[in-house]
């Protein structure tokens, strides 16, 4: 309300914020005009000679189905499905289910209710050409695995088997860099045998994980050879017992939007610094990140 005789606020200009005036500024240059989608998500062999894209943006919510939602997650539905309703995109439903022991199809079934209730929706088009942009990580685990191996034979991911108590102490401090594991410089073949043995079951919880070969030294304590897959003897609620490795959120991330072509993945602040990995993550499969 208006102070007695104070002037009138002046009108908020459209794109008065920064996510506007990012999408309005990559809308102007026409940075994803010419951009193919195939109507699903999918790799280089499924988008290269797909025609091009009809939503100007793409956009995701990706919750966890481990919970019922909270305000934060009333804010990041309003903020991408209204940007991408306002600019003409899609915005993605995608639950990214990478933690079996704590997700039911209850939970998922809860969040889409509340995307409903809130007035939104994750189909884009009209008529028998509609999409329906539903999608789970666990539809990308066969990717996300082959993914993994790439790393490993790139030279640029390695089985670690240390304990957690050993990984936590080498990984260093905000003033100290991190120590080499000893496993770091393992041949890949090695690595490569080991990490296969963890998908057949071979190795128990804990015993092993995958690690991103980064930097130990770097100040970004999330580039300090983060995990990437973990083993999780476990049923999850879509894939049963199928895998007993699953990958990280923080790997499986930026996967996900690489392969649903996602153009803006707008995240709240305390997933900032790990933006670096992701960008590296993205960048090491040949793709180029989202704004």
């Amino acid at each position: 309300m208006s102070k007695p005789n104070s002037a009138p606020e002046a009108p908020i200009p459209a794109g008065s914020n920064f996510l506007k005036n990012l999408i309005e500024a990559d809308l102007k240059k026409s940075a994803y005009q010419n951009r193919s989608w195939a109507g699903k998500p999918g790799g280089a062999s499924v988008q290269a000679n797909a025609p091009t894209d009809s939503a100007a943006i793409r956009l995701r919510f990706p919750p966890e189905p481990n919970g019922y939602l909270h305000v934060g997650h009333a804010k990041a539905i309003c903020v991408n499905f209204g940007l991408a309703q306002e600019y003409g995109g899609a915005c993605h439903l995608r639950f990214d289910d990478t933690n079996p022991e704590k997700e039911t199809e209850e939970f998922a079934r809860s969040i889409e209710d509340t995307v409903r209730w809130l007035g939104f929706s994750w189909q884009f088009g009209g008529g028998p050409h509609a999409e329906n942009n539903l999608y789970h990580a666990s539809d990308y685990f066969d990717f996300m695995y082959e993914a993994a191996e790439f790393l490993i034979k790139a030279g640029l991911a390695y089985v670690d088997e240390q304990s957690a108590e050993a990984m936590r102490t080498n990984r260093g401090t905000l003033t100290q860099a991190g120590t080499d594991s000893p496993f770091r410089n393992r041949p890949r073949t090695e690595s490569l045998t080991k990490f296969r043995e963890m998908r057949d079951g071979k190795l128990q919880d804990g015993e092993a994980v995958l690690r991103a070969k980064i930097d130990m030294a770097s100040p970004n304590m999330n580039l300090r050879d983060p995990a990437i897959y973990r083993m999780k003897h476990a049923t999850h609620h879509r894939t049963g017992n199928r895998w007993c490795i699953y990958p990280m959120y923080t790997f499986a991330h930026p996967l996900e939007d690489a392969l649903e072509r996602i153009t803006h993945s707008f995240c709240t602040l305390e997933f900032e610094d790990q933006r670096p990995f992701y960008d590296w993550a993205v960048r090491n499969f040949g793709a180029s990140p989202p704004r």
